[in-house]
């Protein structure tokens, strides 16, 4: 940390002047590299428009003349029988059209004519007439067309009908160019224009075809100038290099062993690879517009220009592209020199700036130092200062006064810490040691102050508690307030409960974070609730009870039902035994309904049992709806006697989580409240509706029943609230306690015909 004013003044000084220099030097290279890299893609376009422009001029005499000689043919002013005068025709092709390889002329019958280029001033005429035995001759020719000598070749099968060009142009009625391949012979690249010869009455009589070797497009790109380092090459539509500047990468050996060209993403080119990226596709080349764009190679930056062209059906594409640093390298030159100016400038300045600022900052020193002694306590602040800055003296005033607040401070906070009633600690946030802690913790945990110093915090809680040691660990880390309640252990080995409610702190003088934290010992608070929870349970065991006491007459007379059933089916069974041994069916049937009356006897005894059972606060898995059934049989006696239906909603079963017997009260104190709300109200229609509903992670169980509703004013969860004349006011108040101590809600509305209570469970899991 830089601490002199006169070094930070001189380097403000300096930077201030090397921040200007270089905002000048940048602004100007920068613009100048816009204008420069503007003017490069200019340059580039204005290349492939060129190479574009000689490519079609290199291949337009080539279906000119394809074009030319049918013409010719069709009108018969050369005449396809007579051989010598195509041959003648196909031969001033040739000597017209340097680029051209060879010309030819294929019938529907498999006769051919076909002259081409046999080195330096010679020709080669092959002549297939079928009518002849063999049917090939081969003639050389001279740059007269004189005869320099014939053989014939009875070993030759070729026919012109098979090949592509002549297939394609025949199918296409028209011109046509084939892909770029390599020729057979002369093992160069090249393409075939192609022209069908149409009879008056429209019918194919031949296709005559022109032959050009395209070396010449990559010698002229060899021979372009793009910056320094720049290039460009061709590219057919299926993604092969059709013309480079080095026409030896533009031949492989194919998988069959012919000769074919390589494509882009093959050519044993890195750079012409990378210039055209990841856009040939499995439907081939597919670019609609010119595309300008960036790439790097070998840490290089070179800007492209990816132009689709065609000339009739030849889709094909020049790629052209070229280093940045070829357009704007000497301006990035020019900005390390002007940079390296600019910070000698800055240095000279800064050394100048460095001395006057010495001589500035002398006052200012001397008041740095006197202020240090003050607050160290070896200068008396009321001594006089030293001449120095008016504004300095102002702040000396204001310093010594919050040296003495400060002071003042401190002292006041620590005789609060050492003498609070509450527990204090300080604890290191790095390593979770004690730094520091109040006589009242140290009596919590049964140990002299000195000796917590230094001691890791959570090593004084009892090692059950693991996830809160997580937790403390995860707080710190988030130097986030935060409390919790724990057992720690006191220097005995006894537990004891504490709260802990901590905040982070970080110094802002030594980099430091450290926690302050106040802790009770809520030991006998935490006795307190277990024994206010136990109350609860026996309270809600004795409600349960007394329920069962009012329930008892109706429940007597629905377990008597069944047995006296039981009773005289039983009778009838055996004096059917005795004296009608034939009818074994109706002693049957008779079986089957005391099993029934059995099984409906036994359903009343479970409910029974379900309900007045005494269990702990386990939560445990249990099906709504069984429940649900089960509370309605232990209240359908009191619902008769009353001439209430009491119904429950049909509906799939679901799975909660909860004391069963706890929500097994709630229910039945509910459906009893309606009934005894619909029995005073004596309304026409007296029914109970029970139903059940998915929300979100809770179930909603709801009671509605067609009583009178509830009155204004009255709170119904409120101990000792009640709008019975003969109620205590309790049934409510517990049905709250147990229904949020599962973790769920209760409430009640008016509806139009009465009211509906309400309660949420968790679901399973």
């Amino acid at each position: 940390m830089i601490r002199s004013l006169g070094v930070i003044l001189a380097l403000a000084l300096a930077g201030l002047q090397l921040l200007a220099v270089t905002l000048v030097v940048f602004t100007s290279y920068f613009t100048s590299e816009r204008t420069l890299l503007e003017h490069a893609r200019s340059q580039l376009f204005d290349v492939g428009t060129n190479v574009i422009q000689h490519t079609k001029g290199f291949l337009t005499p080539a279906r000119s003349a394809a074009e030319l000689s049918t013409a010719l043919a069709e009108n018969q002013i050369v005449r396809r029988e007579e051989r010598e005068l195509l041959e003648g025709l196909l031969f001033q092709q040739l000597r017209a059209a340097p680029q051209f390889a060879g010309a030819y002329y294929g019938d529907e019958t498999g006769n051919f004519v076909y002259v081409k280029r046999d080195g330096v001033g010679a020709y080669l005429t092959k002549i297939i007439d079928v009518s002849q035995d063999p049917k090939t001759t081969l003639i050389k020719r001279d740059e007269t067309f004189a005869d320099k000598g014939r053989r014939l070749d009875p070993t030759d099968t070729y026919d012109p009908r098979s090949r592509p060009w002549y297939i394609s142009a025949r199918a296409e009625m028209g011109s046509i160019w084939t892909d770029p391949y390599i020729f057979f012979t002369s093992r160069s690249p090249g393409i075939t224009a192609a022209t069908p010869v149409v009879s008056f009455g429209g019918e194919i009589q031949g296709v005559i075809g022109v032959d050009i070797e395209i070396n010449e497009l990559s010698n002229f790109l060899a021979q372009l100038r793009i910056g320094r380092n720049g290039a460009a090459f061709i590219l057919n539509r299926n993604g092969d290099v059709i013309a480079h500047p080095d026409p030896e990468l533009l031949t492989q050996t194919g998988a069959g062993g012919a000769l074919e060209f390589p494509s882009i993403t093959q050519i044993d080119d890195p750079i012409a690879r990378a210039a055209f990226g990841d856009r040939l596709t499995p439907e081939g080349i597919t670019l609609d517009d010119a595309v300008q764009a960036e790439f790097q190679y070998g840490g290089t930056v070179y800007v492209s220009l990816i132009m689709p062209f065609g000339l009739g059906d030849i889709p094909w594409t020049i790629v052209v592209y070229a280093p940045e640093d070829d357009f704007i390298g000497t301006i990035r030159e020019n900005r390390t020199q002007n940079t390296l100016i600019a910070i000698g400038v800055a240095i000279a300045t800064g050394l100048l700036g460095l001395a006057l600022a010495n001589r500035i900052h002398a006052p200012v020193r001397a008041f740095a130092v006197r202020s240090a002694l003050i607050s160290q306590g070896e200068v008396d602040a009321d001594e006089p200062m030293p001449g120095t800055y008016r504004e300095l003296e102002n702040a000396n005033t204001a310093l010594v006064n919050e040296i003495s607040q400060r002071k003042k401070t401190e002292t006041e906070y620590r005789l609060t810490f050492d003498m609070a009633t509450r527990g204090m600690v300080y604890i290191d946030s790095a390593t979770g040691r004690l730094l520091r802690v109040n006589a009242r913790f140290a009596q919590i945990l049964g140990y002299e102050p000195g000796q917590l110093d230094g001691r890791a915090f959570p090593a004084l809680l009892h090692p059950d508690e693991a996830h809160l040691l997580q937790e403390f660990a995860a707080r710190i880390n988030e130097h986030a307030a935060f409390g919790f309640e724990t057992r720690a252990i006191r220097k005995d080995g006894s537990p004891v409960w504490i709260s802990f409610n901590g905040v982070h702190f970080r110094s802002d003088t030594a980099g430091t974070s450290y926690i302050v934290a106040t802790i009770d010992d809520i030991t006998q608070a935490r006795a307190s609730e277990e024994k206010i929870e136990a109350l609860n349970r026996e309270v809600a065991h004795f409600s349960r009870q007394q329920v069962m006491g009012e329930l008892a007459t109706g429940l007597a007379h629905e377990l008597n039902q069944p047995l006296t059933a039981i009773t005289q089916t039983a009778d009838a069974a055996m004096y059917l035994m005795d004296n009608r041994p034939d009818r074994i069916e109706d002693v049957h049937g008779l079986l089957t309904e005391i099993d029934q009356q059995a099984h409906q006897a036994g359903d009343i005894v479970r409910a029974l049992r379900g309900f007045i059972r005494k269990e702990g606060n386990i939560a445990t898995s249990f099906g709504i709806r069984e429940l649900l059934e089960q509370a309605r049989r232990l209240v359908l006696s009191e619902a008769r006697q009353h001439s209430v239906e009491v119904l429950i909603q049909p509906g799939a079963e679901v799975m909660v989580k909860a004391v069963r017997v706890q929500i097994a009260q709630v229910v039945v104190n509910l459906l009893r409240n309606a009934i005894e709300a619909i029995a005073e109200a004596d309304p026409a229609e007296r029914r109970v509706m029970v139903s059940a509903l998915l929300q979100g992670d809770v179930l909603r169980v709801d009671v509605l029943d067609t009583g009178p509703g509830i009155a204004e004013g009255v709170e119904l969860f409120t101990q000792f609230e009640t709008t019975k004349t003969s109620g205590m006011g309790l049934g409510l108040s517990i049905s709250r306690s147990l229904i949020e101590s599962n973790g769920g809600r209760i409430w009640c509305d008016s509806t139009a015909s009465g009211a509906r209570f309400s309660f949420t469970v968790p679901l399973e899991g």
